[in-house]
């Protein structure tokens, strides 16, 4: 397969309020395929069911999977697609920032977010997750990251192990021209397809985010982006042939440096 449709979904959490973002994004994303055809992934923000909540105790999920993993699941089955999203669950004595890939048959595959946040102190109560991962939708490659993982760019340097890279955040208006100018560099520096999904409003901590969900090609170029402060889902078709091509006629991953990630 040489395609996958994509949709990402831009809104404001109900903070430390799972049902109600349950039953919020049902409600958006069932508007949303009534008038628009079905798509292989659909993906989440950081910490969809509750917000940026780190240092709250009693939030986080059990590892074996909770009520937000089940939920992923029930919307994946029902839409026929994978869903993708982070939550905060149990590990040790504090929590992990697990960003959940749900396939429509249940199997499920996660990325512990490996960046801790230190400027909001995720590091006090967030454990740092230890492996890089890659997930295949029908053949397609993608390198999952959370947040503060898209500053980093040795972590998500691109091996010719992935075609498309997936971050999803709670990331700052005060800092939105960060995200905007990184998410097109670690297309253009990785040639591959990049999904950057961002929340709006103001959180519980009194954050404003004002979104910047958007879909960037390999040459950094935006295919599709939400409105600024909107609720909206961003969809489109990325083809792969094309990213092939382009890599075909301007390999410059063949004079990359060689390293290795300690």
């Amino acid at each position: 397969m040489s395609t996958l449709t994509i949709a990402a979904v831009q809104y404001d959490i109900h903070w430390l309020d799972q049902q109600a973002n349950f039953n919020h994004l049902e409600q958006i994303i069932k508007n949303h395929f009534t008038d628009n055809a079905a798509v292989d992934l659909l993906l989440l923000p950081e910490t969809f069911s509750t917000g940026f909540c780190i240092n709250k105790s009693n939030v986080q999920e059990p590892e074996g999977g909770g009520f937000a993993l089940a939920w992923l699941k029930k919307i994946a089955r029902q839409y026929n697609c994978v869903v993708a999203g982070s939550v905060l669950v149990s590990q040790n004595d504090k929590k992990v920032n697990r960003f959940y890939w749900v396939f429509a048959n249940g199997t499920v595959e996660h990325y512990d977010k490996r960046h801790l946040f230190r400027l909001g102190k995720e590091q006090d109560h967030v454990e740092q997750g230890k492996n890089r991962k890659v997930i295949s939708i029908n053949g397609i490659k993608i390198l999952p990251l959370v947040c503060y993982d898209l500053r980093f760019p040795v972590w998500s340097r691109n091996c010719q192990d992935y075609d498309l890279m997936v971050n999803v955040a709670n990331w700052p208006a005060a800092r939105r021209h960060v995200w905007d100018t990184l998410l097109k560099a670690r297309a253009m520096e990785n040639q591959s397809f990049v999904v950057g999904v961002n929340r709006i409003g103001v959180d519980g901590s009194n954050t404003p985010h004002s979104g910047g969900t958007t879909i960037i090609d390999f040459t950094g170029e935006n295919i599709v982006c939400a409105a600024d402060n909107q609720q909206q889902i961003i969809t489109t078709q990325l083809d792969f042939s094309k990213l092939a091509k382009f890599k075909d006629d301007f390999p410059a991953f063949l004079d990359a440096d060689e390293f290795k990630l300690l």
